[in-house]
């Protein structure tokens, strides 16, 4: 028996019959009580562990959508099925409504994992850890930006005067901040790819990297590679919950994190980036 079918039926408790992969660590499995599930391959525990937590903690907000987490086990994690639809400006709308008021319901701490969470976590294959901290710039810096900066550098995919300017953008962090705000709780991996629009129309996160920060992050996250109506998602965020003076300034400052991530995983093309969002802080 394919192990994925095996996964599902072990963690939904239902017999599965057949499986369709969507990418070489996702496919869905089909139930033989007519429901279909996710089945994934996380690669490691924590990452399960960490996903399966995330989900959970988004979902008991009562405020966006995200699939119903049926188990993990060891390196597997078994979700409910999204069926596919299209966006619209008006569920745009609403996903900015819906993040304004997930925001809302905070955390204990910047870095502070969901419950059940696990310290060593992942924002897709990169490691993440969720380390708290209580004041945003210096723990953004130290736990979100320099530590990929590092590997970076050591690897070779960002040159020393490239991680040079990053840097000095960290330093400048507590300078161009903006004002304290509570922690929020955010998504932590909310680009586009990570929004699906239901058959409904209305839009459902997935593959969360949750933990406490600034709420201006996950906005930065979803309008660094493009997302549908993202003025509309605006809109409807600063309905519920207006942002501070200055915000669109502050994009590049959020962006570095995610940047800093995607060269790591995927190289120095996107060094450039990178560094003109560095270039931003000021």
């Amino acid at each position: 028996m394919d192990v994925r079918l095996a996964v599902a039926a072990r963690l939904t408790g239902t017999p599965a019959r057949q499986v369709r992969p969507l990418s070489g660590t996702v496919a869905e499995a089909d139930l033989t009580d007519g429901r279909t599930v996710i089945v994934k391959h996380t690669g490691t525990p924590e990452a399960a562990r960490a996903e399966a937590a995330g989900l959970r903690w988004l979902g008991t907000a009562g405020t966006v959508r995200v699939p119903a987490v049926h188990g993990y086990d060891g390196e597997w994690l078994v979700t409910d099925h999204v069926p596919s639809g299209r966006p619209t400006p008006s569920a745009a709308v609403a996903l900015g409504r819906e993040l304004a008021a997930l925001h809302a319901r905070g955390a204990p701490a910047y870095g502070a994992p969901p419950p059940g969470g696990p310290v060593e976590a992942y924002i897709g294959a990169a490691p993440m850890r969720n380390v708290p901290g209580d004041e945003w710039a210096g723990w953004y810096a130290e736990h979100r930006v320099l530590p990929y900066l590092r590997t970076a550098v050591d690897r070779g995919v960002m040159s020393a005067a490239e991680g040079a300017v990053v840097e000095r953008a960290c330093a400048r962090l507590p300078g161009v901040a903006g004002p304290v705000e509570p922690v929020a709780r955010l998504h932590g991996d909310l680009w586009n790819g990570n929004v699906l629009w239901g058959a409904d129309g209305r839009a459902w996160l997935i593959d969360p990297a949750a933990h406490g920060g600034h709420r201006e992050s996950d906005l930065a996250m979803l309008r660094l590679f493009g997302c549908p109506f993202l003025e509309r998602v605006i809109a409807g965020y600063e309905e519920v919950a207006p942002l501070a003076e200055g915000w669109r300034e502050r994009v590049g400052a959020h962006q570095l994190f995610p940047l800093m991530v995607h060269v790591v995983l995927f190289g120095g093309g996107y060094a450039g980036r990178a560094v003109e969002a560095a270039r931003s802080v000021s």
